[in-house]
């Protein structure tokens, strides 16, 4: 055991200048060292994870109260193989989902007296799903990969996308997500692996969508609704409201009136709260591969919500560090008095309730962001800001 822990302590003396020495306990750590690095901290921690893992140790760098700290624990990380048939199959379900889904609401054709399971409706129905399913796919494969390929990049083992089906909902399906099979490096690559999955979704998702708003076309709502009829209205975000005025030259749905209201005070409660109704006022017909992209911005920001292990989390805990959990109770009043107006809020902030107080933490919490990523950060919530939906369905009817 002396043999081990003078091994140890010659290899920590390679990066670190140590002023003290604690050792742990068989429960605890293997031992603690105060002092200071005598190089960069990023190239430091790859060098002595590399020099400790024949030993089967792992070195955490920690601040404790100011001072740099080496920890040494036992074990060494390794990551457990996992079954790609597993993704396969789940991304199969999750297209023909999808497909159902955009024949749902693509669909133009008659639809038979005599039953739904006739092979010309089913096919027909299937095409009709096409534009939606190809869109919608393509915005949450560049997400999913955009994790992947990053964590990839920085030689972090994730997980393949797990996609999940939800069939007979708006979109198909409930998005998906990967794992990290092992802890972040550091703050930077949590940041990295974290952000790239949104940004890469949001870079297919807004040419999708302005794509499909050329293809969409203005109607008139009603004034009134008949009985038994439903009319749904999707609700906006900056960047959608954004997007409309660009391809159609005036903020969409165009009220039929403002009710004695200022167009800014109109827009600030409609956008909020979804009230006034504009019934009687012009809006857009969505084109499926609009829809789709509208779905794409509706993941964006869920995804961005800046809570627990989302991405969005991992950009605001990057920036803050621990002092990040003192806003979880402000986000959880925000996200319980949106409820009121769409329910499904209410879901959320009983998620961020109870799973949003753990954090990815970093193995080298010494390393600091460096300038570049501490932008990318503050981008990440910049477009959250952007693409956050406070009402995100309106169904009136049925």
């Amino acid at each position: 055991m002396l043999e081990l822990d003078t091994l140890l302590t010659s290899q920590v003396q390679r990066v670190f200048v140590i002023e003290d020495i604690t050792w742990g306990t068989e429960t605890s750590y293997l031992v603690r060292y105060h002092g200071r690095l005598n190089m960069d901290s990023a190239a430091a921690y790859d060098m002595l994870a590399e020099a400790l893992r024949p030993y089967d140790v792992t070195p955490l760098f920690r601040m404790d109260d100011g001072q740099q700290t080496i920890i040494l624990m036992r074990g060494a990380v390794q990551p457990r193989a996992s079954n790609p048939w597993v993704n396969i199959v789940m991304f199969l379900l999750t297209v023909l989902s999808v497909l159902l889904a955009g024949g749902l609401y693509g669909y133009q054709g008659e639809v038979p007296a005599d039953g739904l399971w006739q092979g010309t409706f089913i096919w027909g129905l299937l095409r009709a799903g096409l534009p939606f399913a190809v869109s919608m796919l393509a915005i949450l494969l560049a997400h999913e990969f955009g994790h992947y390929l990053a964590g990839r990049h920085h030689k972090t083992a994730v997980t393949l996308p797990y996609f999940i089906p939800f069939p007979f909902s708006p979109f198909g399906t409930m998005g998906a997500f990967i794992q990290m099979k092992e802890p972040p490096k550091n703050r930077r690559i949590l940041l990295d692996i974290g952000l790239a999955g949104p940004l890469a979704g949001l870079v297919v998702a807004i040419p999708v969508l302005f794509i499909g708003l050329r293809f969409s076309t203005l109607d008139t709502l009603p004034r009134l609704l008949m009985p038994g009829s439903v009319l749904s209205l999707e609700g906006n975000s900056l960047l959608y409201l954004l997007a409309k005025f660009v391809t159609f030259g005036k903020l969409l749905p165009a009220p039929h009136s403002y009710g004695g209201l200022s167009p800014i005070a109109y827009w600030l409660r409609y956008f909020f709260t979804g009230q006034p109704l504009p019934l009687g006022g012009q809006d857009v017909l969505l084109h499926p591969v609009a829809w789709a992209g509208w779905a794409g911005l509706l993941v964006t920001a869920l995804n961005l919500i800046p809570a627990g292990q989302l991405d969005g989390g991992h950009a605001l805990y990057v920036l803050l560090g621990k002092s990040v959990d003192r806003l979880r109770p402000f986000i959880l009043v925000v996200l319980f008095a949106l409820g009121w107006i769409w329910s499904g809020w209410w879901l959320w902030a009983f998620l961020i309730f109870v799973f949003g107080g753990a954090h990815a933490e970093p193995l080298d919490q010494i390393t600091p962001l460096d300038n570049r990523r501490r932008a990318l950060a503050v981008l990440g919530l910049l477009v959250f800001v952007l693409v956050f939906t406070p009402v995100p369905m309106i169904v009136l009817g049925g």
